[in-house]
């Protein structure tokens, strides 16, 4: 059975893989805030997962997914597109 943290990961997971097949599928937009919102939500999930099972390559990788996210979310909010 899961552990609260792995669920918290694999939801996270989730919403990254969900929001690139949405992006894939021409359903979203790269440049929307909800693209930008579900990565950096998605990434977060998956950090928390990662404060049970310390991995550096993951914990680096997930740091510069939230990173870039909330720069798109920053962007968004700059250009008053808040579009979804």
């Amino acid at each position: 059975m899961f552990e609260f943290h792995d669920l918290i990961g694999l939801v996270g997971a989730i919403l990254v893989l969900g929001a690139y097949m949405m992006l894939q599928l021409d359903r979203m937009s790269s440049a929307s805030l909800t693209y930008s919102v579900l990565n950096f939500v998605g990434g977060l999930m998956i950090m928390f997962s990662l404060t049970n099972a310390w991995n550096l390559s993951a914990v680096f990788i997930e740091i510069s997914w939230i990173a870039i996210s909330f720069y798109g979310i920053y962007r968004c909010y700059k250009h008053k597109r808040v579009k979804n």
